[in-house]
């Protein structure tokens, strides 16, 4: 078992305070990321998970043991950091045995543990080799096997693979998350990439200035974001934004008017009933839609709003059309065989089930 509680965690730098409040639960077996912009608290975080900080005041338990004041050396955790800190004088072999000869197993022992995570991370032919004579991503590797061949509770990861190249990143992340399964350890992982945290993890947990602002799967946190920071930041492009109030018509049905050119919007039937208990007429909302529920048409009918192309990115399979709406920005995903020239005038329209609102003036979501 190896389940983490973070309890009411506070670290704090003289005046200032790098993690608020903290309350995360990190369960056996799962495959945590910590996601957020720099300085946000992530690295801290795992930091004080491992015993390599301290918190001013809280809890820290690995399986329900209090491990708070306990030195790293005392915790079964095994830290791997974004630049890999082998030893240049040792070997690759020596290396990865350095963990297990510093606990006093014997040399036998030693050999067959380090043979055999070397052959998991494919790295029997370096183990002679010195880390000078060695590519980033074999010394990342060795790196890994350091830390694997303890075969520990938890498994902490600072941004790992982020100064890789692009293709062996995407190799990375599919090696990670398998040893991961594997060992059958739980993995805290950090990142400020958004993309490596969607694709890798079991849960998101997304902070910023030092505070949680999220947790959850990660398609939960992509469609429902509990605010206007995590569904910004969570997504490439992040969620289009557009000002608007709430207003009921004739009927007593909701419309979002939207601030631009009051253009009014109907909305699902769901969303109106949700709208009407909560609040009045005239609040100020912040309407959220995601680049792939926003639709391109030739033609202006009801619900669709006038907006002109002002750039167009090929990404591929797909594309990216930026589009200015007043003084409005909104970016549309589309197809790759659809062709869109700049100064276009398009037709917009909205997946009206995926969008999503927010208090202007809490930044919360209205649908949490």
């Amino acid at each position: 078992m190896a389940d983490i509680l973070l309890r009411n965690v506070f670290k704090k730098y003289g005046d200032f305070t790098a993690v608020k409040n903290l309350n995360l639960e990190i369960k056996n077996r799962e495959f945590l990321v910590l996601l957020g912009p720099s300085g946000c608290g992530k690295t801290t975080t795992l930091r004080c998970i491992s015993g390599l900080e301290t918190p001013t005041s809280g809890q820290i338990l690995l399986d329900g043991v209090d491990v708070t004041n306990k030195r790293a050396s005392r915790r079964d955790i095994a830290f791997v950091f974004q630049m890999y800190a082998l030893y240049p004088k040792m070997s690759v072999y020596k290396n990865i045995a350095f963990p297990l000869k510093t606990q006093g197993v014997s040399k036998d022992k030693i050999k067959q543990e380090v043979m055999k995570t070397a052959e998991v991370l494919q790295i029997t032919h370096i183990l002679k080799n010195r880390p000078k004579e060695l590519s980033g991503g074999d010394m990342q590797r060795v790196a890994l096997a350091r830390a694997l061949v303890r075969r520990p509770k938890v498994f902490l990861l600072d941004e790992p693979i982020g100064t890789m190249d692009a293709t062996f990143r995407e190799d990375m992340r599919t090696e990670l998350k398998r040893l991961h399964v594997d060992e059958e350890a739980t993995t805290v992982y950090v990142t400020h990439d958004q993309v490596e945290a969607m694709a890798m993890g079991d849960r998101i947990a997304v902070m910023n200035m030092g505070e949680l602002q999220q947790v959850g799967e990660p398609h939960e946190v992509y469609t429902n974001p509990s605010n206007l920071f995590v569904a910004n930041f969570v997504g490439s492009p992040g969620m289009n934004f557009l000002g608007c109030k709430m207003i009921k018509n004739q009927s007593g049905e909701v419309a979002l008017q939207l601030h631009t050119d009051s253009t009014l919007l109907s909305i699902p039937e769901k969303l109106n009933k949700f709208l009407l208990k909560q609040y009045q007429d005239d609040q100020d909302l912040v309407l959220g839609i995601r680049p792939e529920d926003v639709k391109l048409n030739s033609e202006m009918r009801e619900n669709r709003i006038p907006a002109t192309v002002f750039v167009h990115e090929k990404m591929g399979s797909y594309h990216l059309v930026g589009l200015k709406y007043g003084q409005e920005i909104l970016r549309a995903r589309t197809h790759a065989t659809d062709k869109f020239a700049i100064d276009e005038t398009v037709f917009v329209s909205f997946n009206t089930d995926s969008i999503r609102l927010f208090d202007s003036n809490t930044e919360q979501s209205l649908l949490q």
